[in-house]
């Protein structure tokens, strides 16, 4: 059965690296939460307001099971990345880190990673949250053969999530 996931990464930074990864999940016939969405739309959608952003994002992870966090250079960083990690957390999604700071851009670059062990928010009484403490796993698309492999990474991930 074809998954229906949400991909959460960095749009300015790494638009292009994540269109290769989306390509190949639906290549695989993998369903997808929504497309992308393109930075005109988006400008649009952010000028309603944080609240109108956040429906978005939302409804967008209806009926998902898993959430990809497509990581490059700054993406863990991001307000809306976190915050999608978080919804993510409270929907039960199994959530899987996959690195693509390895995919060449249009220019042919490849970016520095984000270090997993980064906060992406706090816990009621204050303490940190890190990325790779609420992972439920952690790949590298082009190190562990994402082409090939995605489908079983989510899959496994979502068994395991749900025992």
């Amino acid at each position: 059965m074809a998954r229906k996931v949400f991909f959460s990464f960095h749009y300015e930074n790494d638009i292009s690296r994540v269109m290769v990864v989306r390509n190949r999940w639906v290549t695989y016939g993998g369903q997808l939460a929504s497309q992308v969405i393109d930075n005109a739309d988006f400008e649009q959608v952010k000028r309603q307001g944080q609240v109108a952003i956040e429906r978005w994002i939302d409804k967008q992870m209806d009926g998902t099971t898993a959430t990809i966090v497509l990581i490059g250079s700054e993406t863990l960083q991001r307000p809306y990345v976190q915050y999608e990690i978080c919804k993510s957390i409270e929907r039960g999604n199994a959530i899987i880190g996959v690195y693509i700071n390895n995919i060449r851009n249009l220019q042919g670059q490849v970016s520095m990673p984000c270090p997993k062990h980064t906060i992406i928010g706090y816990y009621k009484d204050g303490t940190p949250a890190y990325f790779d403490q609420v992972a439920d796993a952690i790949y590298d698309y082009h190190i562990n053969e994402g082409y090939t492999n995605l489908h079983h990474w989510i899959e496994d991930a979502v068994r395991r999530k749900n025992g």
